[in-house]
């Protein structure tokens, strides 16, 4: 049980760097959530409770369900069905990081041992799989057949995404477009889902549904794009990150893709043999720096990102002006920024 309780202690205040707005408007509702986050993650099996709790203390910001408590209060909605599913929208996302983590092979994950690391992969993919039925069970307990198509068509597009990850994984070949579609799926899929089902629980009118899927999906596209330049970026280490660990690991992210397509053979060369074979030596990174400097591939990608957050905050125009539509709109603005 003291594990258990160190989780309930860490979650029990909401998250407010860098959120601003967002985490002020979430305030009693995210406690809310968690304490449902805690019950719903409770077994017998004493390693559930053990494991799920290591990855979801350790889980960041809690931004996806901010999204669906802030989308409900975007659309004036008064009642608490919006609790449960911002817990079910957690569970998805933390049983797709501890999934992620296994197919990758990672041992640290926000400078924390990850579960795999410490009680192997078996353990961790049986615990995601565990988390997901949680998810499913609070879908159901809501009773909205709309509710329950939105959430498990996202959790099913999710899982494509990382398939197609799968087959492109150390693929310097994959094209800009197949690079979109990975985390358009894997990212941006739940995203939007968590926003949507914001306007499915007010019962407001389609094209607020569509609305908020559409902020959802671009901000979440926004969003790992940023993921992929921080990697690579001077800003990451300015947070007392590491930089160049996708670089390390082989991934093909948009700044990778943009600097082979742009590069002469001699340079490609170099990204198949750093990332393909994974033969690496000390002034690789510097070199890969060097190169996407040269062909603009971080201005590049986040000139993208900028698109998309542009994109989202549009999509909040179906709205009128209120504190939620500010916070969802400064939050995007701080995806973005965090770049700086």
């Amino acid at each position: 049980m003291a594990l258990v309780a160190g989780v309930e202690q860490q979650q029990a205040a909401p998250p407010r760097s860098g959120l601003g707005g967002l985490a002020d408007l979430a305030g009693k509702d995210l406690e809310a959530v968690n304490a449902i986050i805690l019950e719903h993650m409770q077994s017998e099996v004493d390693l559930i409770p053990q494991l799920a709790g290591h990855i979801i203390a350790a889980g960041g910001k809690r931004l996806r369900p901010m999204l669906t408590l802030a989308s409900a209060r975007l659309c004036n909605y008064r009642g608490r069905r919006h609790l449960p599913l911002a817990a079910c929208v957690e569970f998805i996302h933390t049983a797709t990081l501890l999934h992620d983590d296994v197919v990758d092979e990672s041992d640290l994950r926000r400078g924390l041992a990850t579960a795999n690391a410490l009680w192997g992969n078996k353990s961790s993919v049986l615990v995601g799989d565990f988390l997901f039925s949680r998810a499913f069970q609070l879908m159901v307990s809501d009773g909205s057949l709309e509710v329950l198509r939105i959430l498990s068509d996202a959790s099913a597009v999710i899982a494509e995404g990382e398939v197609l990850q799968l087959m492109t994984s150390n693929d310097t070949e994959t094209t800009e477009d197949s690079y979109l579609r990975v985390i358009s799926a894997k990212t941006a899929a739940l995203f939007a889902a968590a926003c949507r089902i914001g306007a499915v629980v007010a019962e407001r009118p389609d094209a607020e549904e569509l609305a908020l899927d559409r902020y959802g999906r671009c901000f979440g596209i926004a969003f790992q794009l940023v993921d992929d330049v921080l990697d690579y970026s001077a800003r990451q280490a300015e947070l007392g990150k590491a930089i160049g660990d996708d670089f390390r690991e082989g991934k093909i992210t948009l700044p990778v893709v943009l600097a082979f397509a742009r590069g002469n053979e001699a340079e490609r060369r170099f990204w198949r043999r750093c990332l393909e074979d994974l033969e690496q030596e000390a002034p690789d990174l510097d070199r890969a720096l060097d190169l996407m400097a040269r062909h603009k591939a971080l201005e590049d990608a986040m000139a993208r990102a900028k698109l998309y957050g542009a994109q989202a905050r549009t999509a909040l125009h179906a709205f009128a002006d209120s504190p939620a539509r500010r916070a969802l709109t400064e939050v995007v603005d701080f995806c973005v920024d965090r770049a700086y």
